[in-house]
């Protein structure tokens, strides 16, 4: 553990750094520190903020009891992507906590405990979902096992989405409750996806997010124009970034044991300001022809829940 001292206010930020498979940076891995203030000063920090070690503890920041509290955090090491947290509020109350999750550029997905069985018994929700309208169990595990050895950033995007939602509590339950079957037919191009899926929900879901109301949800305006097809959007508001996003195409209608449903399609932006997810998401996914990236969700996701001090973001898979 590295402690830093400077001569000015009794501010503190404690950064702890992790990697793709949710544990501690090794010690050793050399990575900068970047530290700017509010008022986009950069700190000066020993070393030119250059360490080895998973925790870092800068002491004496100064408190401009203003705007200049709220802190930037920046690091990034060789062979790393760079990551970030933005706003870190500091006091002389008391030290302020940010984790950092640093993921390599040749990161792999890791399924090693989400095999059918373990996913049955440790993720029954997952696995119901992911069963649902196959002819049988062995079935199920096939059209599975095909997408994870196939399609791997798809099955990624579909545990972040359903571990983000299994921690999204509306009025009466979870939206997983009311889920009912995934779309597997890209006729429409309304299948399993990198940035989403389609799926068959209870239309009951949609007063469920009306009744949890603008503490939990911010409507989508024109959500025709980001997602074809689609009547009526929301955006999840908790996190800074990493929010879900539920779109419902409620002109597709059928019936599901019973339940009367429609298509929901939920989704991840990296960006919870409507503006940034336009130019900084859609414009330059529509540009390079790119799709929101799962490795880049579970990162965001996971850095996101640990400041808001959440259950972790614990998909049944890693990146190493």
């Amino acid at each position: 553990m590295a402690t830093l001292a400077r001569a000015l206010r009794p501010c503190a930020i404690t950064v702890n750094l992790f990697s793709g498979a949710r544990t501690p940076m090794p010690s050793g891995t050399q990575v900068l520190l970047t530290l700017r203030d509010g008022n986009q000063n950069t700190v000066a920090l020993p070393d030119n903020g250059y360490f080895k070690v998973p925790t870092i503890n800068v002491e004496g920041l100064q408190s401009f009891d203003n705007f200049g509290d709220s802190y930037a955090v920046v690091v990034s090491a060789p062979g790393y992507s760079q990551a970030g947290f933005m706003p870190v509020k500091v006091s002389p109350q008391a030290p302020a906590i940010v984790d950092i999750m640093l993921l390599r550029k040749d990161a792999e997905f890791r399924f090693r405990d989400a095999g059918w069985e373990s996913l049955q018994q440790n993720h029954p929700d997952c696995a119901k979902l992911l069963a649902a309208g196959a002819a049988d169990d062995a079935a199920a595990d096939d059209r599975y096992t095909q997408l994870m050895e196939k399609q791997p950033e798809v099955l990624a995007c579909f545990f972040n989405l359903m571990t983000a939602m299994s921690q999204i509590f509306l009025p009466v339950g979870t939206p997983l409750d009311y889920i009912k079957e995934l779309i597997w037919d890209d006729s429409k191009q309304q299948g399993m996806k990198p940035d989403r899926f389609f799926a068959w929900a209870d239309k009951k879901l949609i007063d469920q997010v009306i009744q949890a109301g603008h503490k939990q949800w911010a409507p989508e305006v024109g959500t025709a124009l980001f997602h074809s097809g689609a009547s009526r959007s929301w955006k999840q508001v908790r996190f800074g970034e990493a929010n879900v996003q539920l779109t419902f195409h409620e002109g597709q209608t059928q019936k599901i044991d019973g339940v009367d449903c429609v298509v929901v399609e939920p989704d991840i932006d990296y960006y919870k300001d409507p503006l940034a997810h336009t130019i900084l998401e859609v414009v330059v996914n529509t540009v390079t022809h790119t799709l929101t990236d799962p490795r880049q969700v579970y990162v965001l996701r996971w850095m996101a829940g640990r400041h808001a001090g959440v259950p972790n973001f614990d998909p049944p898979y890693t990146l190493i």
